[in-house]
């Protein structure tokens, strides 16, 4: 400043500028506080902006395209291999194993017969229900019928393979019997209807119904006293070495033309391998 207190003339062609110098520090104390709250406001709106800026323009679509990208890439994976079988093909429903599903067919496949295929179960629905291997073998006693007394043992060297129907008086079962004496003689088997000691003339009245089966009574009621039937039918399919297999039938839905297939091809077989034997009546 000149003498007069005017400004004086800068040469460097900044505008004029009145600056005081104060002769006290603390005079500039609001000047600095005003200057920290102003550095304060700025870094909070430059935290603010670094938080918002994904949210802006661009920043949160290329996230939300990189999510859907992986999720429909994870989605297709997954069916892949949930629907693809080993052969790339879809998985379909499997049949069940005819040899797993029917054991008396399969515990037999090493015999001659099975072997070779004579007499040998057809392929179809597979037999319901199935009959269950009784402990005991066949007993020692013998059945009665048209006059004659024939021992059970008798019957089996004749026969190799016998099914026996124990049909106790109280049983109204002329529709089941008839279903399984078709089953058994479609099956090359002869079927024996047996009665209780003293009931014969109950049962004989299905002789009509049945005419290719034998009404007989079980003489010395050791076979009623083994298996003991109670109201319904009792089964007994014999195999040529006397183990019988026991199952109880009732209405007409039952199918056992596996097994007696299979017990037919086992007497084939046993008739094969063995000189027949001579036996008579007691």
């Amino acid at each position: 400043m000149n003498l007069g207190g005017e400004p004086e003339r800068d040469d460097s062609g900044l505008p004029p500028v009145d600056i005081e110098i104060p002769d006290d520090a603390r005079e500039l104390d609001r000047d600095v506080q005003a200057y920290r709250r102003e550095m304060r406001a700025r870094r909070r709106r430059e935290r603010r902006m670094r938080l918002h800026a994904p949210l802006t323009r661009d920043g949160v679509v290329l996230p939300l395209l990189a999510s859907c990208l992986v999720l429909a890439l994870i989605a297709g994976t997954l069916l892949t291999v949930f629907t693809a079988g080993p052969n790339g093909e879809g998985d379909l429903p499997r049949q069940p194993n005819a040899a797993a599903s029917h054991p008396v067919s399969s515990s037999r496949s090493g015999s001659p017969a099975a072997s070779s295929g004579a007499n040998s179960p057809a392929a179809g629905p597979s037999d319901s229900p199935i009959a269950a291997t009784s402990k005991q073998k066949l007993p020692t006693g013998s059945i009665s019928y048209q006059g004659h007394r024939v021992a059970l043992a008798f019957l089996l060297d004749s026969h190799r393979s016998l099914v026996i129907a124990l049909i106790p008086a109280t049983c109204n079962c002329t529709a089941t019997v008839r279903q399984l004496v078709n089953q058994v003689h479609k099956a090359g088997l002869q079927p024996y209807l047996v009665s209780a000691m003293g009931q014969l003339s109950k049962i004989q009245k299905l002789a009509p119904q049945v005419p290719k089966a034998v009404i007989a009574m079980d003489a010395t009621g050791v076979l009623y006293r083994d298996y003991h039937p109670r109201s319904g039918l009792t089964a007994l399919l014999v195999h040529p070495n006397g183990k019988v297999g026991t199952v109880t039938l009732s209405g007409t839905k039952f199918s056992l033309a596996r097994q007696l297939s299979q017990l037919s091809a086992e007497a084939d077989s046993a008739r094969a391998s063995s000189p027949a034997t001579t036996a008579s009546p007691r």
